[in-house]
């Protein structure tokens, strides 16, 4: 298992109008392939806890995770409960625009009962940690999409 997978995108847009997209977590379900829904309980802020929905074909599998970081139009980071992995999307100003990295970290190693269900129905660490970062390429591109268009 790889401990830690990114995805990088350069927007036209400035760091305030991406962080708009990138804070409302409600809408993760629009931007992410596999996070379906997001419930925030709150306002979306450092402690704000979520109860998330993700989908990949068939599989249907709820999470939950808190926000951990969350410095405005900078770095937003949560962690899944359930396997202690944690997502953070990380905002740098370049020139008129702003580089984004979306990363998933598990620099302890995921659960047990997380190794097993990717081993056993996902086909694998290798395979699905490259769809999980083709997901994360996905997600930017349409972050990139939305804050372009504004």
């Amino acid at each position: 298992m790889t401990n830690t997978l990114t995805a990088t995108i350069d927007i036209d847009a400035t760091p305030e109008q991406v962080w708009s997209i990138v804070s409302d977590l409600k809408r993760m379900g629009e931007w992410s392939p596999q996070c379906r829904k997001m419930r925030v309980s709150g306002p979306v802020g450092r402690g704000a806890k979520t109860f998330n929905l993700n989908r990949r074909g068939l599989l249907v599998w709820p999470t939950t995770s808190k926000v951990v970081e969350f410095e405005p139009n900078r770095k937003l980071a949560f962690r899944i409960n359930e396997n202690r992995s944690v997502w953070s999307y990380e905002l740098i100003a370049s020139g008129a625009g702003t580089t984004v990295t979306e990363t998933r970290e598990a620099p302890n190693g995921t659960t047990a009962i997380s190794r097993f269900l990717v081993d056993k129905l996902m086909g694998g660490t290798e395979g699905f940690e490259r769809e999980m970062v083709e997901g994360m390429n996905a997600t930017l591109a349409r972050i990139k999409s939305e804050a372009e268009a504004r």
